[in-house]
């Protein structure tokens, strides 16, 4: 049987009570939070919250990003308390198509761990919904360092961008010309191309590979060398998913982004639509 890097909803619901599998609700969005009560108030059946700001993300800070990597044993504890083991399958899925989804589905995947997105999110299920909260039995998870190969540092992307790495920013377009009141300061990092992860979705639905190719291949990010950023690392890991999804190398991460480096007065910024 093939799984991931996505699962459609018909899938989903000929194995919603498969052995050996959990299902997260990772709904959360900058301007809320998480979307527990959206949760509560219905979610697809069997499905455990994640606390994206607990779960997902380490301490908030000006050098280290709004977002930043937890810990490996944060994020083992926090997988364990969510019924995910070393050798568990994990569905996820948000109500923003997947581009939120995608940061656990980047976590899991470069630690090795068997996790797919729900293609189209919540909107996209169509089956039954339930308000039970099951609790998840603690499981194994084995920390494990993040690989460095996976993602890099601030100073590793100012030295990249005098070799031949290929920085792509997956906000908006608005955002990456000009910024918005969450960022720290207009603009981008220079010669970064815009790639937004918005771009990678149809109606709600990733993409074909032909098509998400096409998309990368226009912003000249089609190769080995490429390092993805967004706001905070949230919406970059869709970029490295749109990539996976069109069969092009695997890219790398810069956790920290823009509310990183922006913050450094130190670190160049660039405005406008250019690179």
């Amino acid at each position: 049987m093939s799984f991931g890097p996505i699962v459609s909803p018909e899938w989903l619901a000929e194995h919603l009570t498969d052995e050996g599998q959990v299902i997260i609700d990772l709904r959360w969005s900058v301007a809320d939070g998480p979307a527990r009560a959206d949760y509560e108030a219905g979610h697809i059946p069997g499905a455990v919250f994640a606390d994206f700001d607990v779960d997902l993300s380490g301490t908030a800070s000006d050098a280290a990003g709004r977002h930043p990597l937890p810990t490996p044993i944060q994020f083992g504890e926090a997988m364990g308390r969510l019924g995910i083991g070393d050798r568990t399958r994990v569905v996820v899925y948000d109500d923003a198509g997947g581009l939120v989804a995608a940061r656990l589905w980047w976590m899991l995947t470069v630690l090795g761990r068997e996790v797919a997105v729900l293609d189209g999110g919540f909107s996209a299920w169509g089956g039954k919904l339930s308000k039970a909260k099951p609790k998840p039995n603690d499981a194994e998870f084995t920390a494990r360092p993040w690989p460095e190969r996976s993602r890099v540092s601030g100073d590793e992307v100012a030295r990249a961008l005098d070799g031949d790495a290929v920085l792509i920013d997956a906000r908006s377009g608005e955002r990456y010309a000009d910024g918005s009141a969450i960022d720290p300061r207009p603009g981008h990092i220079p010669g970064a191309r815009s790639a937004p992860a918005g771009a990678n979705l149809e109606d709600g639905r990733w993409k074909s590979p032909r098509q998400l190719r096409e998309i990368y291949e226009a912003a000249g990010a089609d190769g080995e060398n490429v390092i993805a950023y967004c706001g905070s690392g949230v919406t970059a890991c869709a970029d490295l998913l749109g990539r996976r999804l069109a069969g092009l190398p695997d890219g790398r991460l810069y956790p920290g982004s823009w509310s990183q480096w922006g913050a450094d007065e130190d670190r160049p910024a660039q405005t406008g639509s250019k690179p």
